[in-house]
């Protein structure tokens, strides 16, 4: 399996709770595609909030994002990580 990270915008002033409600709504779908958001992290001042992810391709991943209701702006894979 694969990493991404992916990106949202357009979120401004997004709550911490708000978040943590789209990511329950990955994670309730998630396994659909055989995918599996590890971690989700916001900055409500830009807007941008950024996903971190496990899955066969990007395409699976957008296809969880768009079913949860919050289409991904970019899928980015992350082959290396330290």
């Amino acid at each position: 399996m694969a990493h991404f990270m992916d990106v949202h915008r357009g979120m401004h002033g997004i709550t911490s709770d708000q978040l943590h409600q789209a990511h329950q709504a990955d994670l309730a779908v998630e396994k659909d595609e055989n995918v599996h958001f590890e971690q989700a992290w916001a900055d409500p001042a830009s807007g941008t909030i950024y996903c971190l992810s496990e899955g066969p391709s990007a395409e699976a991943v957008q296809r969880v994002h768009e079913h949860a209701g919050h289409k991904a702006d970019e899928i980015h894979e992350v082959p290396l990580s330290v």
